[in-house]
């Protein structure tokens, strides 16, 4: 089963007189992850398309998107596959891929349908690609490790950078994830923006019980969301993303937009937030 809902995209000025439903449903991403089901969001900050497949023991297909209106969903996309789930199978251009939880998948322009099998749960982030890169599998210790912020300020993390400028190559997706280390809460924080570049978050490992508060909002006038495991967020370019949860969790990253430099940031320090 395919189920697809659009989300238009929404300027700060008008985000300033929303209230907290209003806020959720213009970037709030939930209940995506469904057994049996693929379900998608099409969003219109840079078209990217974010969703989830959840097999549980079968096999889904996800080929054509009528959103996107080409005879299959990757004839003008490529797309990111995170799996958060056990160990599962992803198959695309004829070929079959075993995903471990944490292993990346990214699949390039052409590839056509796309099956997913077995026990995972499957994060699919999808932009619009001009040209064919080679369909790659990413494990953990294949990624790009950063490491920021101290246990002193709460935000002890790493930062692995799958699909990036100097990684697995892509036409404009960039996708990782971070990890909070114990005993830190607060991810992206000092807040940044990028103007030039859209961004969602996938929260998960998030305790039963627990929530991230997510921050969001142009640096002067900041709204928060709650979180619960396995949510999505979507961040405009106007907009500051930041989080701080009540127990430790990871979230993975996704941005598209004119360039793929993750540096390409301009920094707020935590006093000029409003």
């Amino acid at each position: 089963m395919l189920t697809v809902k659009t989300l238009y995209a929404t300027d700060p000025e008008t985000a300033k007189g929303l209230d907290t439903a209003g806020i959720r449903d213009r970037f709030h991403v939930a209940d995506m992850f469904a057994d049996g089901e693929i379900r998608l969001t099409y969003t219109h900050y840079d078209r990217m398309i974010v969703g989830a497949a959840v097999p549980a023991g079968k096999a889904l297909t996800l080929d054509a998107v009528a959103e996107t209106g080409t005879e299959t969903w990757l004839a003008r996309r490529e797309a990111g596959i995170l799996n958060i789930g056990e160990a599962a199978t992803v198959t695309a251009g004829g070929e079959s891929y075993e995903l471990a939880r944490g292993d990346m998948l990214y699949i390039g322009l052409g590839a056509g349908p796309v099956t997913f099998a077995g026990q995972g749960r499957f994060y699919i982030v999808s932009t619009p690609a001009h040209r064919a890169y080679p369909t790659t599998l990413i494990k953990p210790e294949d990624a790009n490790e950063v490491k920021l912020g101290s246990a002193e300020t709460a935000n002890d993390r790493t930062i692995y950078q799958f699909i990036h400028e100097t990684g697995v190559k892509s036409c404009q997706l960039v996708m990782g994830y971070t990890k909070l280390h114990g005993g830190s809460v607060w991810n992206t924080m000092p807040a940044h923006t990028h103007d030039r570049r859209m961004e969602a978050y996938l929260y998960f490992d998030v305790a039963e019980g627990q929530r991230v508060f997510h921050l969001m909002g142009e640096a002067q006038e900041t709204r928060h969301i709650v979180m619960a495991s396995e949510e999505a967020v979507l961040s405009p370019p106007w907009s500051i993303h930041s989080g701080v949860g009540t127990g430790a969790y990871t979230f993975c990253w996704a941005m598209a937009g004119d360039n793929m430099a993750f540096t390409d940031m301009d920094m707020l320090a935590v006093a000029d937030l409003k």
